[in-house]
């Protein structure tokens, strides 16, 4: 095997190129976050909520899954392979947007959109994991994902600003197209990274005989008091976002919002939540992961009960950044804890596992926001959502350990 060095300023040119690809990667996700609820409104009528969020259950589903079995294609293909696969499913989503005459075309191109992201996002963060240094993976994580949601917030802001000079539909998923054809041009000059995984298997202290998938599976689902304390966490995040994704257009229009100033209040949460993760996953590799992830997810509860109980547009972008804030905290430590536990020849399979429940969360939340929307309101369905990530806080204080490895 040639030899490879571990750590981020001694692969920095490809640690830079994997960060700037994760912009594009969250881009994709972007583009929908402020039109596509409308659309299903104006264009479609559609008059259920639940019917108006299927969009995501299909994307949270498609998305879950293949975050699952991500680990294992790339241990057999490798990552950058798999990256590039991700961007060939991509190029499906906006030109099934496009040219769609029925919802359930919405509907299928967000299945592309879940293959897109559970392949390019996860081999995206676990590439700078393999490149990272076990005090660096935070700040690794971090980087990944601050990339990746300020691609979302971009796209969200942009998008809107399309939609209101232009139309819903098709010019801002021409930008769409853009974006896939620079994504895959950037993933064609980076190198793979399964010789720094090896590298660090060899190097680590832990075990490394590799676990079956079943075990994995168990032990990152329930088994494991940590692993399963930070899935839950996970599963509560994504659950959150879900219902914010399908509900806060809906929600806004109804206060007599424009379309622009919904556009960036969706935009400013995902846009605070990628910022602030160039600082929180720096600062779980120096104070521990735990004090983050707690104060993290009761930050997101209270934040959504904020936008219910304010009233002012300057208030509601407060809340938005409290949101992303919370979601900040939360979303490069979780993975950086699971890194922390899981030994290197079997963490891809374990942060598979993680990522398969978190991003379920997408789907389980915009199925519960539709129907208790249905059945309720708006407010109500925001309300209760915010009682899950106030629940995985709990559990986390009282459950988890710090598993920060000591210095």
């Amino acid at each position: 095997m040639k030899s490879v060095q571990i750590g981020i300023k001694e692969n920095l040119l490809n640690f830079i190129m994997l960060v700037l690809t994760n912009f594009f990667v969250g881009s994709m996700v972007g583009l929908e976050r402020t039109v596509l609820p409308v659309i299903g409104e104006e264009d479609f009528g559609l008059a259920s909520a639940s019917a108006a969020l299927s969009f995501i259950i299909s994307f949270g589903f498609s998305k879950a899954i293949v975050n699952y079995f991500a680990g294992a294609i790339a241990d057999r293909l490798g990552r950058k392979k798999v990256l590039l696969i991700g961007w060939g499913f991509g190029i499906v989503v906006p030109l099934l947007v496009i040219f769609a005459d029925a919802w359930w075309m919405v509907v299928v191109a967000n299945i592309f959109l879940g293959l897109n992201q559970g392949l390019a996002w996860s081999m995206t963060v676990n590439m700078k994991i393999d490149l990272a240094k076990p005090a660096e993976r935070g700040f690794a994580v971090g980087m990944n994902e601050f990339a990746g949601y300020i691609g979302v917030a971009a796209m969200a802001a942009l998008s809107g600003l399309i939609a209101t000079n232009f139309s819903n539909r098709p010019e801002p998923f021409y930008v769409g197209i853009v974006i896939v054809v620079i994504g895959f041009l950037l993933s064609l000059f980076i190198t793979d990274t399964s010789a720094h995984m090896k590298a660090q298997a060899q190097l680590s202290t832990k075990s490394e005989e590799k676990k079956p998938a079943r075990e994995v599976f168990k032990l990152t689902t329930y088994g494991n008091k940590n692993l399963s304390s930070n899935t839950f966490a996970g599963l509560s995040t994504n659950l959150k976002d879900g219902m914010a994704w399908g509900l806060f257009p809906l929600f806004f229009t109804g206060v007599g919002l424009s379309v622009s100033e919904i556009g960036l209040i969706v935009a400013v949460y995902p846009a605070a939540w990628g910022f602030f993760q160039l600082f929180t996953g720096t600062i779980s590799d120096r104070i521990g992961r735990k004090k983050l992830i707690v104060g993290g997810m009761w930050l997101q509860a209270f934040s959504l009960w904020m936008v219910l109980t304010v009233n002012g547009y300057s208030l509601w972008v407060i809340a938005a950044v409290l949101l992303g804030l919370g979601t900040a905290m939360v979303y490069p430590t979780l993975q950086a804890s699971i890194s922390d536990v899981a030994g290197p020849a079997w963490r891809a399979s374990a942060m598979g596992v993680y990522r398969f429940w978190r991003d379920s969360g997408y789907a389980f939340g915009a199925l519960f926001a539709g129907l208790l929307t249905d059945l309720l309101s708006v407010e109500w369905a925001i309300g209760l959502v915010a009682l899950l990530p106030f629940l995985a806080g709990v559990v986390a204080a009282t459950r988890l350990d710090e598993t920060l490895p000591s210095q």
